[in-house]
């Protein structure tokens, strides 16, 4: 708590942004306020995004008092609001933006806010990347050259349903996957699915009338094999370590499609032996997982918020399935050595609690999980909170010390943010100093910060 940690930030009513002269950012860890630690802050990452909370008033450190103060109005600008930053991908963001929300304010939509300041006249954020892949940097792509490869696509292959639809991601949404796709290179999306068998109460492309707007639109026609087919192929034969995926945010759950899924994987592998088949599911049905995995299915990766079945029912609001289907489908892809990920939804002061760190841990070992996917769970984090229930915060360690913990359990079990190529995908351990996509020194000079709340 020192006049060197960064200043507080806020906006005015007209969306700009200022720092306070004199209080100092504070961040919310899902239990308390505190100052973050200078071991959790790092510059602003390129690509990342600034939102202002609506009738959100910020909270501030007083460095003279070291008091908590609420920032609603300053005389020179009137009133003011709380500022939140959308980190970029590859980044896992470890606390949440402090502030007092007003009577009547609306949830938030669907981002993951971080707590952000302001020092050596740049933005500050508590974060740490997570993944060294570069896949979906932003200053890769460059939106003339997508356009002009969909136009070269379309021409190539025009009566693809499949690839119309990821003409729209690419370049309407900005969708960095698909826009790999038509860049041939790293991984390709294969949306497949109109319906799902959850109602996660984060979904982004799907939410009840009176909820946020999700970010994305569901994809409203169910593609057919042969497209998927001429999509994977395409893509696994030009690009080297190749990744080709059902199960997109524009998507329901694929599982709900076996027939079309096992044609698809079975099409690819009669055609082509190159890259990575991917599933990213909900992992509901594990007797359709097994029959994937035998039809040539690589790798799958299952979504997961928390291994206790209390937490992960009050998001994922699964219906016909449980946490232990779940469980049984890694189950089936692990007895049959083919890949295993968690797409582990990052939430600062619940997953980093004891009690989802056992579970977590009980699951990783269960399933024989070769890598973590650490990634921002995408909510209002007091809506999220209000669901889960009062005890789902209970003495949170702080997500450094909560990857150390596992990294000490787990030595063999890799972290990351993408779903890898089959050259890192090996059961040997981590590539050195890859583990969390950072240098292996600077991992082992990371602190496990202890809080110190206000």
């Amino acid at each position: 708590m020192t006049r060197s940690s960064p200043r507080a930030v806020f906006a005015d009513g007209e969306g700009r942004i200022f720092d306070h002269p004199e209080l100092l950012m504070v961040a919310w860890d899902g239990a308390g306020f505190r100052v973050p630690h200078p071991d959790e802050l790092v510059p602003l990452p390129l690509g990342s995004d600034l939102f202002v909370l609506p009738e959100r008033t910020p909270l501030a450190l007083d460095p003279d008092t070291g008091d908590l103060v609420e920032v609603d109005e300053l005389a020179e600008i009137g009133a003011v609001r709380a500022v939140s930053a959308f980190v970029a991908p590859a980044w896992l963001r470890l606390l949440h933006p402090a502030y007092q929300r007003l009577d009547g304010a609306p949830d938030l939509t669907l981002y993951a806010y971080s707590a952000i300041g302001w020092m050596n006249g740049r933005f500050y954020v508590p974060a740490v990347r997570v993944d060294a892949d570069q896949r979906q940097d932003p200053y890769r792509f460059d939106y003339d050259e997508v356009a002009a490869r969909v136009r070269a696509r379309r021409a190539q292959l025009p009566t693809n349903a499949s690839i119309r639809h990821l003409e729209n991601c690419a370049l309407v949404y900005q969708c960095r996957a698909a826009q790999n796709y038509f860049l041939d290179r790293w991984e390709a999306p294969m949306p497949a699915s109109t319906g799902c068998n959850a109602g996660c109460l984060g979904c982004i492309s799907e939410q009840p009338a009176n909820a946020v707007k999700p970010p994305h639109e569901r994809i409203e026609f169910a593609a057919h094999a042969a497209d998927l087919v001429e999509v994977a192929v395409g893509h696994l034969e030009r690009v080297t370590n190749g990744v080709v995926s059902f199960g997109q945010g524009c998507e329901g759950e694929p599982l709900l499609r076996p027939k079309v899924l096992l044609a698809t994987v079975a099409g690819i592998r009669a055609r082509t032996a190159n890259g990575v088949v991917n599933l990213n599911s909900n992992g509901s049905m594990p007797d359709t997982v097994a029959a994937l995995a035998d039809a040539g299915l690589d790798a799958l990766r299952i979504s997961i918020n928390s291994a206790r079945p209390d937490a992960y029912a009050a998001y994922y609001r699964p219906r016909g399935y449980d946490l232990d289907d779940v469980l049984r489908s890694a189950k089936e892809m692990s007895q049959r050595g083919r890949y295993v990920s968690l797409n582990w939804l990052i939430f600062p002061g619940v997953s980093d609690t004891p009690a989802d760190l056992e579970a977590m841990e009980a699951f990783i070992e269960a399933g024989g999980v070769d890598l973590i996917q650490l990634r921002n769970l995408n909510i209002d984090p007091q809506l999220y909170l209000r669901e889960l229930g009062e005890d789902a915060v209970d003495r949170p360690i702080g997500l450094i010390a909560a990857i150390h913990r596992l990294r000490a359990r787990f030595p063999r079990l890799r972290f990351g943010y993408f779903n890898p190529p089959r050259t890192r995908m090996g059961r040997v351990g981590p590539l050195p100093g890859a583990r969390l996509g950072l240098p292996a020194a600077t991992l082992k000079g990371l602190a496990e910060p202890r809080p110190a709340y206000l």
